[in-house]
């Protein structure tokens, strides 16, 4: 007889979900790329609000087939009030017969560095551009101190790469005051003199602030798409994923 294979958890990929119908097709999207890079792995999609399914719903039906194991994946570039607050509580709200892992939010990660460069390419700009190129690392923006510490230590690091400059921008008027906005940024990359100013949007999908970024990136030479279904967006979900059902190996004399 053949050994059988244990059942891989379902993947349920937590979105924020918005009013903006963009939004939602953009997770599908990235969504169907997940399960086109691993066929056979069950992926469902649940949003905390105004979008549908709703996470609860997701889980609710899939205990009533009968799954017994979920991993639970929060689709957030950084750990802030959503990834910290809103998806545990939701998660604990789960039928009690699901086992729900939950993985860890998808930044930073050095393949999300390589999505937001494919995003940059595909607007206009080639290797040859990085030494005379400022970029804007535009994200979405928090009040929360780790998740603006991380979009900054991103910028550091994008920068050693061998763009002219990388700063960071924030889109939401929640953030800390005196932090700036994109068309701040794009105003400071040209005083520096950089040769282009490039505008990269540090978000999964478009919306509300990422217009505001659109908007603020008016100044700039190349505005890049948001990260959205690229395959290094899904590698990271995927990496997520597996890192969230593989348990860690128990310390050495633990």
């Amino acid at each position: 007889m053949r050994p059988v294979r244990p059942v891989r958890p379902v993947l349920v990929v937590v979105a924020h979900g918005s009013r903006d119908p963009r939004h939602a097709a953009s997770v599908r999207a990235l969504v169907r790329r997940v399960r086109s890079l691993r066929p056979g792995l069950r992926v469902e999609t649940g949003f905390l609000d105004f979008s549908v399914p709703s996470v609860h719903g997701v889980l609710e039906s899939l205990a009533a087939e009968g799954v017994r194991d979920v991993v639970a994946l929060p689709l957030l570039l950084t750990r802030a009030f959503h990834a910290k607050a809103d998806i545990p509580a939701v998660l604990r709200e789960a039928p009690p017969r699901l086992r729900v892992r939950r993985a860890d939010v998808l930044g930073p990660a050095p393949l999300l560095l390589t999505a937001l460069e494919r995003r940059l390419y595909e607007a206009g700009l080639s290797p040859a551009d990085k030494s005379s190129t400022g970029v804007v690392l535009a994200s979405a923006g928090s009040t929360d101190p780790e998740a603006i510490a991380v979009i900054a230590d991103i910028a550091r690091e994008w920068r050693h790469t061998g763009w002219c400059a990388v700063r960071p921008a924030f889109a939401s008027a929640g953030s800390p005051a005196g932090f700036p906005r994109t068309e701040d940024v794009v105003r400071d990359l040209r005083a520096m003199g950089c040769a282009k100013v490039a505008v990269a949007p540090y978000v999964l999908a478009p919306g509300f602030l990422p217009d505001r970024i659109v908007r603020g990136a008016g100044g700039a030479d190349v505005l890049a798409d948001v990260l959205g279904a690229a395959p290094e967006v899904a590698r990271v979900v995927l990496d997520r994923y597996d890192g969230a059902r593989t348990p860690a190996p128990a310390a050495v004399g633990a």
